[in-house]
């Protein structure tokens, strides 16, 4: 049987906010699945980037799911304003949560699927115990904080440990990687069982943005 096309979500951290509007209408006829938001707080990752207002605006407009991806410290104070802001799925890191258990019912709780994010140097066995509560495991194949950083061949090891966990506990969850992806390396990420391909810089960069995400979902074809 035929695996499913991956699916794709375009960073638009990597966006023109000069004329953000443009790039949303793009993502929503390209063949891409999910908006991928990432919010930095000068904290957790040495970098600020945009949020709840910024959010809520992109909701408006976009015509598919919001994937939001926290890079911040004490998430769990904001859960609620997110996903007023418009997010459908909400991302935290491990790293960056005391009572990650909490933190995912939190997500539940308030109606979003719950994403958990690990940094390049945690190792999958820390979601052993939750792996059964979580719908989406952020891989990060770069150092959280900076796009158009190069990607960290490590985590193809990563994401096929990850990918034995979910089969061994009969877990649900997809397994989502961002950082350092294009069509060059996509065929290698979903052999090694990757779900969902985040990419910011191969899209926004492209002369071609809508043909460079389907080149992704088709493995680089």
């Amino acid at each position: 049987m035929e695996r499913s096309p991956v699916l794709v979500a375009p960073s638009l951290l990597a966006a023109n906010f000069l004329d953000l509007g443009k790039d949303i209408d793009m993502v929503n006829r390209s063949e891409a699945d999910w908006f991928h938001l990432d919010v930095m707080d000068g904290r957790f990752v040495p970098n600020i980037s945009f949020g709840l207002p910024v959010i809520a605006q992109i909701k408006k407009a976009a015509r598919k799911p919001c994937d939001v991806h926290l890079m911040i410290e004490e998430p769990e104070k904001y859960a609620a304003d997110f996903q007023q802001a418009g997010a459908d799925i909400l991302t935290v890191h491990a790293e960056a949560c005391i009572h990650l258990h909490r933190n995912i019912q939190q997500i539940k709780g308030l109606g979003m699927k719950a994403g958990v994010a690990l940094n390049p140097h945690t190792p999958v066995v820390v979601l052993e115990n939750v792996i059964r509560d979580i719908d989406v495991v952020l891989i990060m194949s770069v150092n959280p904080g900076f796009g158009g950083q190069t990607f960290i061949g490590q985590s193809y090891h990563k994401i096929r440990q990850l990918s034995q966990l979910i089969k061994d506990t009969n877990a649900h969850a997809l397994i989502e990687v961002d950082g350092g992806i294009s069509p060059d390396n996509a065929a290698n990420l979903i052999q090694a069982g990757a779900n969902v391909l985040v990419a910011g810089s191969a899209v926004f960069s492209s002369p071609e943005p809508e043909k460079t995400i389907a080149a992704i979902k088709r493995g680089g074809r």
